[in-house]
């Protein structure tokens, strides 16, 4: 009986200096000034009326791409790209943001892609090119409004609409190819719009 006594004595000790290395840990990684984890998750069920409340006031957003912090991030309602993108430590040396709106609103539970240079399908944009698209960047499916959707060749506003349920019940683009999948858009159409937008 003493024996397990000590051995559960020793697993009080050992779990009480890891909470206190926890603890500590949070403490000298998080920026100062910051009083939230770098990636704060929703809250828990079951919190209290208050808890949602402030919910409702709040979206999540997931931050992924060329940002020095990605993850999950909760905002106030109203925020833009730009402050996700603030939340997340800002954008890395190698972010393509002239591929970005960063003026766009978020949306709760909507997946913030901040593409890298060079990689296939973010191309920079076309400057001094004879093509109509001239010095403009290309429309980014992820968070493109219905206005910006409707200004791409062959999309009027219906299809912009079902490109938008399609997001809204999919979520974000993670590939041009995805468009094939909304009604109104085949190969053909796919093909035009292939070099107009990114995931």
């Amino acid at each position: 009986m003493p024996e397990f006594l000590l051995q559960h004595r020793r697993h009080l000790l050992a779990a009480a200096v890891a909470l206190v290395l926890l603890l500590l840990a949070a403490h000298l990684l998080l920026p100062a000034g910051t009083t939230t984890p770098a990636a704060p998750l929703p809250p828990s069920p079951g919190l209290g009326a208050g808890a949602t409340e402030a919910t409702h006031a709040r979206v999540v957003v997931d931050v992924v791409g060329a940002v020095r912090r990605p993850g999950l991030y909760r905002l106030e309602q109203g925020s833009r790209i730009a402050d996700a993108v603030a939340r997340a430590g800002g954008a890395t040396p190698k972010a393509e943001l002239a591929l970005v709106n960063l003026a766009a609103p978020l949306a709760d539970g909507e997946q913030v892609v901040i593409p890298k240079r060079g990689v296939p399908g973010a191309a920079p944009p076309a400057v001094g090119s004879s093509g109509g698209t001239a010095g403009t960047a290309p429309v980014q499916l992820s968070t493109a409004t219905l206005e910006q959707l409707d200004t791409l060749p062959g999309v009027g506003p219906a299809t912009a609409q079902k490109i938008l349920d399609y997001r809204t019940k999919h979520g974000a683009f993670s590939s041009v190819d995805e468009l094939d999948a909304v009604p109104g858009i085949g190969p053909k159409r796919l093909d035009q719009l292939r070099d107009l937008v990114v995931p």
